[in-house]
């Protein structure tokens, strides 16, 4: 028997003696958009501190950084993402707070204040510590990863985004002339598909246009009309596919980061949806999130729509259609620009508490009407030997009944609203094969 029990030791010795360590769990904490106007450090709720109880406890942790960090200094552009977001860069200090290491600078407000702005907003992120991607001074530099050295090793970070302004996108650099700053795109292509029945009456408005007006068509039998693309199809529909030369290039960058890192997260700031349904994913985001994978990701994060969207577990992989928002303070910035007020036909005289009165019909319309917007999850994915163990979803709620200046911060959700956020997101993931159960207010998905 103590030979026995001598060689189990032994052979439980054996990797440790030839520094073969048994892998150890890695955990991540992934969460939507963060949109921050005030701090949150001071606040002291058992929910809120075990929130950031737990994120503080992941090797890594993520977030959007939908928020621009400046003094004024930089005038606004012309247009804006909505609303002409910025914040105290002080600020910054509290995301670090919480434990978030990683965040994700392309989306639609990167360009709010212009370049000027898109500079100094990157470059108090980079004092803070934060590690980020998807903005710089061109094409090449947007699309390249940011990289976090770790406990876990290093994690590649790479960030892009389907929904932004003309105006915002990088542009590639040539030998004689400089690239454009701006944010890392992801264009996509739509292709309005028509059954036989609205293919004849397109061909009959056609025909009823003056010259020169007409639609064309290609030789595929396809229509395109006022710039948008027709193509007969047997039930009537929308197909959207990613921009190819995008697809290619950003899916070369994660295989480039796989190769330099030991973790590759790929997040996209995605406002679009299936027509009709905002809980749906486009189908060139399911595409591209699967490029991702394919070309090297871990994990793949959607943020932008302020709502949940599916989780799909793709060749092991996870992929969080929409992560929805973890903080969402957009109605208490500060000063905004005259092209806010001018929308809802507010003039000079006009304050913020106006036009986000305004704005929101006092309360009975857009965000703050849907309760949606305020509901969301932490995700919390762990790997082991660089499979994916489970995902731990914690239920966060962003109290929408709340005052304004009090309201867009989150805490764990209680039980009954907790069950019911985890059960529509279950349900919303059930199409892509991925059962969510509740476990003590909390998901889990087991793959």
């Amino acid at each position: 028997m103590r030979r026995f029990a001598f060689a189990i030791l032994l052979a439980s010795a054996v990797p440790f003696l030839f520094g073969q360590q048994p892998a150890r769990a890695v955990r991540f904490a992934l969460s939507g958009d963060s949109i921050i106007t005030h701090k949150i450090s001071v606040h002291a709720e058992p929910e809120f501190l075990e929130l950031i109880a737990a994120i503080r406890s992941a090797d890594v942790a993520f977030t959007n950084l939908e928020m621009l960090f400046h003094d004024y200094e930089p005038f606004p552009s012309f247009q804006s993402g909505g609303t002409y977001m910025r914040a105290d860069p002080s600020l910054l200090r509290d995301l670090v707070w919480a434990g978030f290491d990683l965040v994700s600078m392309a989306n639609n407000h990167a360009v709010d204040y212009g370049i000027e702005g898109l500079r100094i907003n990157r470059r108090w992120v980079r004092e803070s510590g934060l590690v980020s991607a998807g903005v710089g001074e061109n094409l090449t530099l947007a699309r390249a990863a940011g990289y976090l050295d770790s406990g876990i090793g290093r994690v590649a970070l790479i960030s892009c985004a389907s929904t932004f302004p003309p105006f915002g996108l990088a542009g590639p650099a040539r030998p004689d002339v400089r690239g454009r700053p701006g944010l890392n795109p992801l264009r996509f292509t739509t292709t309005y598909q028509l059954d036989a029945e609205g293919m004849a009456a397109l061909r009959t408005l056609q025909a009823k246009l003056p010259a020169g007006r007409a639609a064309a068509r290609d030789g595929g039998g396809a229509v395109i009309f006022q710039g948008n693309r027709f193509e007969p199809a047997e039930r009537s529909g929308v197909a959207t596919a990613p921009d190819p030369t995008d697809l290619r290039e950003i899916t070369a960058s994660i295989r480039a980061a796989r190769k330099q890192a030991d973790w590759v997260l790929v997040t996209i700031h995605c406002h679009e949806s299936i027509p009709g349904n905002r809980e749906r994913p486009p189908q060139f985001l399911e595409t591209f999130a699967r490029a991702s994978i394919d070309a090297g990701a871990d994990m793949f994060v959607g943020h932008g729509p302020h709502i949940l969207k599916g989780i799909e577990i793709y060749k092991g992989k996870p992929i969080f259609y929409s992560l929805a928002n973890f903080i969402f303070q957009n109605e208490t910035v500060e000063f905004l620009p005259a092209e806010n007020y001018a929308e809802f036909g507010l003039g000079p005289e006009a304050t913020p508490a106006e036009f986000n009165d305004r704005r929101f019909q006092n309360d009975t319309t857009g965000f703050p009407a849907d309760d949606r917007n305020w509901e969301s999850v932490v995700a919390l994915p762990t790997f082991s030997g660089g499979k994916l163990l489970e995902i731990e979803l914690l239920p966060i709620t962003l109290g929408q009944k709340k005052p304004r200046s009090q309201r867009g911060r989150p805490v764990l959700a209680p039980p009954a609203q907790g069950s019911a956020i985890l059960d529509r997101l279950g349900k919303l993931s059930a199409p892509y094969g991925v059962r969510v159960t509740v476990e003590k207010n909390r998901g889990l998905i087991r793959p």
